[in-house]
């Protein structure tokens, strides 16, 4: 990565390596809260020089630091220390200076601040508008303040403090200059806060480490409430703590409860799709999380036909933002509801979050939700036993494609045509059979007899339908999607991959699915790939054409898992997990390149992924969940368990692991009793009043 990224709730700040926004619009550095950029400039001379980096860490995840010098060679140096975090809605940085000459010195530190109040759509130039406009500048011995009016009528400012004894010597254009004295040897801070300001509303600033300190008590609180793992493999053991911490600074809080934003730096906010994901794959790490996503859906689900927006009653929606350009109905994203998949992946995580917790009273709250994403659905599959949920794009500015592949070229015949819309996505389809197949149980025991069956009724004639319709007998695989006029899109792709956790496929089918997807063609050594290598379209730096997408994976790991395939399970699982160690701090991106392990070596980064993000960090609970086999039934009162240790693994102990109103705890051990190994499974504690059944 090229640069350091911190979050905490709906602040995040993004520098370059040297922890500086220098005002270069074409990286869009800078501290956002609210799709704004509340802080444009913020760099940091000594003597008007800027002194040379040495180090730069973000393992932290939700803290920063940067150490640098200014040297005079053969005579000493000027060492500046950076640490930074947000809490509460204010950036907090410490700066540390330090005298490594031989003798007392002086200097001169200059800190050079500036907002320009960007909406996130602006700085990015996805799109131009009206704006507003900067209405006052004030600067005082230890403050300034930027206040800039917006069209929106909402007033944002920009208030930056700093601790220093004296008086600061300022500059009109907002440069501060601080005369130190440091005898040798001698070290001075100096804190900066800087506060994003709302039509008044602001959090108190705090010192630097009483901050530092509930921030901290924070995580060590999330970390309590989530899983626990230790294995004979460090390799994974960091990757699952990497991910850990990673979603709990990927939280926010939008008024309904945490939810995951879909990743860093440009798409923290909730999104549909990306948020339902990660929430289903953070089901073994913490699965009460999911109720914060699936209340803030709820909230903003559609309620009328808006083809400007693509939104429909009842339909989930897609993104969400906060700017400027939105609240002025600029842009679309208020929400914007073109995502054909969010819909049923809703009730998908609902019915998952029911079988995790048994807390149908959720599903009470939300069965006016329910009621009305089922009627989208069946309303857009024209008629609930007639044919499959398709998408057309309507808002001028909106997605041409709405599955999770949305780029425009994603969706391809076999002889290099873009298929035509209304398009009908394989895996979409699942998602509504596993949906309405999940839903059903619920109902029943909520006394909605009549509504149970017919959802079961539905799921089975989809089935039907859908095994008809997309079978590609001489490829023995699904087709990726059915266009316009109901022909097969017949290149062979990741997307059907995610059917096996559907339960939809046949058992047959189900196999021939799972070996083509580890086979040359779809897996990389790494992952499995979007297209297959034989594919009309397929190339290994496209975005969805044939790059390896960890969430994608991740759910035709759940899938593998689900069905018991545990060969391939592992296949899947290794080379993941292999591919992690290639990536700073450890941490899955957001997609890499589909070049073969065998040619490349080493997984190649895409060049423009976002990382963390937030589907990819939540996939190595899945590899946990995988490896236990699990797969509970509050509704039955029981736990299945099916574990398998892949090849290197010995032991893995997961322990709290959030299921009904209690906690479950385990350890795997590799048994080496006869010539053929097996996997030992010592239950550690179980207070959840489930049967615990190992298959």
């Amino acid at each position: 990565m090229d640069y350091r990224v911190i979050k905490e709730g709906n602040v995040f700040f993004l520098t370059d390596l040297r922890g500086d926004v220098t005002g270069n619009d074409e990286a869009g550095h800078g501290l956002y809260t609210q799709d704004t950029r509340f802080l444009s400039r913020m760099e940091l001379y000594i003597d008007g020089e800027k002194p040379a980096l040495l180090h730069s860490d973000a393992d932290k995840s939700y803290c920063a630091s940067f150490r640098s010098m200014k040297v005079s060679k053969d005579d000493g140096a000027i060492e500046l220390l950076r640490e930074r975090y947000i809490y509460d809605g204010i950036l907090y940085e410490r700066v540390s200076l330090t005298n490594f000459f031989p003798r007392s010195v002086s200097f001169d530190l200059a800190a050079a601040f500036d907002a320009d109040f960007q909406d996130m759509f602006i700085v990015r130039k996805y799109r131009t508008g009206e704006v507003g406009e900067i209405v006052g500048r004030d600067i005082g011995d230890h403050a300034m303040s930027i206040r800039y009016q917006g069209k929106d009528d909402i007033l944002r400012e920009t208030h930056i403090a700093w601790d220093w004894p004296e008086a600061a010597k300022t500059t009109p254009g907002g440069g501060i200059h601080f005369t130190v004295s440091l005898a040798s040897g001698e070290s001075k801070q100096i804190c900066f806060t800087i506060t994003p300001v709302l039509n008044g509303q602001s959090s108190e600033a705090r010192t630097f480490d009483q901050g530092l300190r509930l921030l901290d008590e924070a995580y060590e609180t999330w970390y309590a409430d989530t899983t626990a793992v230790a294995s004979n493999v460090p390799l994974f053991d960091e990757l699952y703590n990497r991910g850990v911490q990673d979603m709990r600074m990927l939280l926010t809080d939008v008024g309904y409860g945490q939810t995951p934003v879909a990743g860093l730096p440009w798409f923290a906010v909730p999104f549909g799709r990306d948020s339902l994901i990660t929430s289903l794959f953070m089901l073994p790490l913490n699965a009460h999380q999911a109720k914060g996503t699936l209340r803030t859906l709820a909230a903003y689900q559609g309620t009328k036909t808006d083809p400007s927006r693509d939104e429909q009653p009842g339909k989930i929606m897609h993104e969400i933002r906060f700017g400027e350009l939105v609240n002025t109905k600029q842009s679309p994203f208020s929400p914007y509801y073109g995502s054909v998949d969010a819909t049923p992946l809703f009730l998908v995580v609902l019915g998952e979050y029911v079988r995790w917790t048994g807390d149908t009273a959720l599903v009470e709250e939300l069965k006016p939700n329910v009621i009305q994403a089922l009627s989208w659905i069946d309303s857009h599959i024209g008629g609930a036993e007639e044919g499959f949920l398709t998408y057309r794009q309507e808002a001028e500015k909106g997605f041409p494609n709405q599955g999770w592949k949305d780029s425009s070229n994603s969706i391809m015949h076999d002889n290099g045509e873009y298929a035509s819309s209304p398009i009908a996505l394989s895996e979409v389809q699942g998602y509504v059979y596993q949906a309405k197949k999940a839903l059903a149980p619920i109902l029943r025991q909520l006394g909605d007899i009549d509504l149970a069956k017919k959802l079961d009724d539905e799921a089975e004639s989809l089935r039907s339908r859908f095994e008809q319709a997309y079978w590609m007998e001489d490829e023995q695989f699904y087709a990726v999607a059915l266009d316009q006029e109901q022909r097969q899109v017949r290149s062979v792709t990741s997307n059907p991959g995610h059917l096996l956790l559907s339960g939809l496929p046949n058992p047959a089918r189900a196999e021939l699915v799972a070996s083509r997807l580890t086979a040359e063609d779809m897996f990389s050594g790494y992952g499995v790939r979007t297209m297959s290598t034989k594919a009309a379209g397929y190339y290994p730096m496209s975005y969805h054409n044939g790059s390896v997408w960890p969430h994608d994976n991740g759910m035709i790991l759940l899938g593998f898992s689900r069905l018991g395939m545990k060969r391939e399970a592992e296949h899947l699982l290794s080379g993941l997990l292999e591919a992690s160690k290639s990536f700073e701090y450890q941490r899955l991106p957001e997609l890499f390149c589909g070049y073969d392990k065998a040619v490349s070596g080493k997984p190649i980064p895409y060049p423009t992924t976002c990382s963390p993000q937030a589907w990819s960090g939540a996939t190595t609970f899945v590899f946990l969940q995988a490896m236990l086999g699990i797969t509970p039934d509050a509704l039955a009162r029981q736990i299945r368990m099916n574990p398998f240790l892949p090849d290197g693994f010995d032991e893995l102990t997961a322990r709290r692991i959030a299921i009904g109103e209690g906690h479950l705890s385990v350890k795997l051990t590799r048994a080496r009793e006869s010539a053929e190994d097996h996997v030992q499974c010592e239950i550690i504690g179980n207070t959840t009043g489930y049967e615990l059944i190992l298959e």
